[in-house]
């Protein structure tokens, strides 16, 4: 509820709060006790987040928000790992990626979930999440990572490969979008579909089409 009242104080959007309030719904699932380490909630947030729409419909809440509210549960212990991690690009990319439109959104309800009465572990906190956001906006500014996805499109990996619409058409998107998240190559059309052809062939190989798909290309 400490969230919920800090979440008042940063924003109207209805449902940002309600992702405060549901935003640690699985600790009580998840709570257990470590030797050596204590209490732990390991899980809690995809659980959590697994949980979202159960609870929309069971509330008559609108479906097309709960979605909204899921990614933010489920994405909600990210921010501070980056700092962890040492905020590297790459999982900068990732969680830019993963959060898209929302990240603004994410990061807001991470400062909402500050609840120390400590001012110091406050400032602490908060100056962590300063540098993650000027970090996001560096990697932002330079890889357009918002609202990102494969700059070589589906149907064009189908024409270039000879495939269907199939699993492997995913396989192959993904493996791209990896390759830019990981920095292995810029997010570029043209640094995309060399890296496409490049991998097409072990791909194909290690994804090989159902007889379903097969039927497709015949017909």
């Amino acid at each position: 509820m400490r969230v919920l009242d800090n979440m008042g104080e940063m924003t109207d959007n209805v449902w940002l709060r309600f992702a405060a309030l549901l935003h640690d719904v699985a600790k009580p699932k998840t709570k257990a006790f470590r030797e050596g380490i204590g209490w732990t909630f390991y899980g809690h947030d995809h659980i959590g987040a697994n949980w979202v729409q159960k609870i929309f419909k069971r509330m008559k809440l609108p479906m097309e928000s709960a979605k909204y509210v899921e990614k933010l549960v489920r994405l909600h212990m990210r921010p501070m790992a980056l700092v962890d991690e040492g905020v590297t690009d790459s999982a900068v990319r990732r969680v830019l990626f993963e959060a898209g439109e929302e990240i603004d959104d994410l990061l807001t309800l991470c400062r909402a979930d500050i609840t120390s009465k400590n001012p110091k572990l406050i400032n602490k906190y908060q100056s962590n999440y300063d540098l993650v956001a000027e970090k996001m906006i560096e990697v932002e500014e330079k890889d357009k990572m918002r609202s990102f996805q494969s700059p070589v499109r589906g149907e064009e990996i189908m024409a270039i490969c000879d495939l269907p619409s199939s699993k492997t058409v995913g396989i192959l998107k993904s493996a791209i979008e990896e390759a830019i998240i990981e920095g292995d190559i810029p997010n570029e059309y043209e640094a995309a579909k060399a890296f496409l052809l490049e991998i097409k062939d072990r791909i194909l190989v290690e994804n090989p089409l159902t007889e379903r798909e097969k039927a497709r290309v015949r017909n």
